[in-house]
């Protein structure tokens, strides 16, 4: 395996791409990518309470809320119409010109992401969140140092409350830069708070398999293979890869097994049934 493959997570076979992408969700609702936790603290500045909202800090929240659950549910387009509503009535809220640069980045529109990102950072420049999205936006454009140094703010806001999805972040992008050891110090931190997370294990196990550790990769596996709702066929395929590389021909044969059984038509059973044991 080549040790540019974390690199190429999202344009091949996205890897630990889906399940690391639970760990970047909306507090109002669960999506599938690197995006923010919208605080209504920050639209609640200096305690404010309903009855001190006007008119239109009431309409912009709404909308807010709306375009946060349509993108959560892939409807970029509606929730992007959303956003800009709040936006007519609030100008200067933070967290939208936030979902915004999130939407943009959804669209492949990078432009107008980082502008948006870079807005909602002049306008709030302590938010933790707006630091966490715009240093993940950074890593999805491969501009490692940027990213890294963004997402180290963030963990440096006193107030931050989701360290644990940066920390596992900021590894994902060490490993994706190829910076291999940062990447396994970091993601055995967050492993370690967090054992049951497959969006923290998996990445540790890629990690370390590339850094040549099977039996480490193999440990960090077996806390993900007893459980049937978390492996999928990334994790049999690497346990496959492992095991050959360790010599224990029959666990291999028995993860491959599985691969075909369960996830028949995935690219990795395929891979498997060829013996393309390098992808």
């Amino acid at each position: 395996m080549r040790s540019d493959s974390l690199c190429r997570l999202d344009a091949r076979t996205s890897r630990y791409g889906q399940a690391l992408r639970c760990a970047f969700v909306l507090l109002v609702a669960c999506g599938l990518m690197g995006c923010a936790a919208l605080d209504g603290g920050t639209l609640q500045r200096d305690l404010r309470i309903t009855s001190d909202l006007s008119d239109a800090d009431r309409l912009a929240q709404v909308r807010l809320e709306l375009a946060s659950g349509y993108f959560a549910r892939g409807q970029t387009a509606v929730a992007l119409d959303e956003v800009k509503r709040a936006l007519a009535a609030r100008p200067d809220m933070a967290p939208a010109h936030e979902l915004r640069g999130l939407i943009y980045a959804q669209l492949g529109e990078a432009g107008l992401a980082e502008d948006s990102f870079r807005r909602a950072l002049q306008l709030s420049p302590r938010s933790g969140d707006a630091m966490h999205n715009y240093g993940w936006f950074l890593c999805q454009q491969r501009r490692w140092s940027e990213a890294d140094a963004w997402l180290a703010s963030a963990l440096e806001q006193p107030a931050y409350r989701a360290a644990e999805r940066t920390a596992l972040a900021q590894g994902v992008c060490q490993g994706r830069a190829g910076q291999l050891q940062r990447a396994r110090l970091t993601l055995s931190r967050v492993a370690e708070r967090d054992p049951g997370n497959p969006a923290a294990v998996y990445p540790l196990a890629e990690v370390l398999f590339l850094l040549g550790d099977d039996v480490g990769a193999r440990a960090q596996l077996q806390r993900l293979q007893g459980d049937e709702e978390i492996v999928n066929a990334q994790i049999l395929w690497l346990a496959v890869k492992v095991e050959l590389r360790l010599g224990d021909r029959s666990a291999m044969q028995q993860a491959g097994r599985l691969l075909a059984e369960r996830f028949p038509a995935s690219v990795q059973a395929v891979w498997y049934r060829e013996g393309r044991f390098d992808e």
